[in-house]
């Protein structure tokens, strides 16, 4: 049986109890820890400190033994209070396994986190799903609501940089749709889904049908900003902008699409493909070529 250690929580001349123990104890030099529980008028505030030192042992002129600072400056005693020393507990508890064992990255799992999840999470990992990776990890409180946020904010701005790259490439349409596929928040917050059926009929097949925040369908057409495509005529008319012929062509076909799905409206087989989404007045968003070298008159003309 092996021996037991009791701890014996101290209270010193001013009445603050402590606990305290060696950490480490050398021919030359000690190091202590001490826990402390400093009071406050309401019991409910009381804060835990450590104090954390290294002592050099040596002797005074009666050769009495007595420990002094390892080094002043900078000072090998340090005092972590309250907030910062359960911070400093978190950060251990969270990253010192991993850390010690040379895992380059990783996500500290939550003290709610099931293990028995753990074969689920590698499979949604795996997943080319990331929405249903998101939703996972947002259920089970894998990682904090803040870190969340933060993640979504560096993606959208990595998105950003994309995109920006892209408008200086002649990209395909393909590469256009796979953008607006992944980064489907860029279309605002009234669509909450793009959906796998693209197709309205076997000769209307659109860039995207969305699920609106209300619940019904919409459509998404996108002509690609190097496609030589031209949003206003060359000339003026009776000294105004008017649209270019490329641009009239988009329109109309984006008017047929909203034709053609609601005279699909009342058919079972268009409804099972489009997973039941409501089928009524829809609208069409244009996303057509580029205003970067527009001039004030056409932006006050648009």
């Amino acid at each position: 049986m092996g021996n037991i250690n009791l701890k014996e929580v101290k209270t010193s001349k001013g009445g603050i109890d402590y606990l305290h123990t060696i950490l480490l104890e050398k021919p030359q030099t000690i190091t202590k820890a001490t826990l402390w529980r400093i009071p406050h008028n309401n019991p409910e505030n009381n804060e835990i400190a450590v104090k954390l030192g290294r002592y050099k042992k040596t002797k005074n002129i009666f050769n009495q033994s007595f420990e002094e600072l390892e080094t002043a400056i900078p000072k090998s005693e340090l005092t972590f209070k309250g907030l910062e020393f359960q911070a400093l507990i978190n950060f251990i508890q969270q990253n010192y396994e991993p850390f010690s064992k040379g895992i380059q990255k990783f996500i500290p799992l939550d003290e709610n986190f099931d293990v028995s999840n753990l074969k689920h999470l590698q499979s949604f990992f795996a997943n080319p799903d990331k929405q249903k990776l998101v939703e996972y990890i947002l259920e089970h409180n894998i990682i904090p609501n803040e870190l969340f946020i933060v993640f979504n904010n560096l993606s959208k701005i990595q998105a950003i940089k994309q995109f920006e790259g892209m408008l200086e490439n002649d990209n395909t349409e393909q590469k256009w749709q796979n953008w607006f596929q992944q980064n489907s928040w860029v279309l605002g917050s009234e669509y909450v889904e793009i959906l796998d059926e693209r197709s309205i009929d076997t000769q209307n097949i659109t860039d995207f049908l969305v699920k609106a925040y209300d619940g019904f369908l919409d459509i998404i057409e996108i002509k690609r900003p190097e496609g030589h495509l031209s949003f206003w005529n060359n000339s003026k008319d009776h000294n105004n902008y008017v649209p270019h012929q490329d641009l009239i062509k988009a329109i109309t076909q984006a008017s047929k699409y909203i034709y053609e799905v609601e005279r699909e409206m009342d058919s079972n087989k268009f409804r099972e493909r489009i997973g039941g989404v409501k089928t009524i007045k829809p609208r069409c968003v244009l996303i057509f070529g580029r205003s970067n070298k527009w001039n004030d008159e056409q932006k006050e003309k648009l």
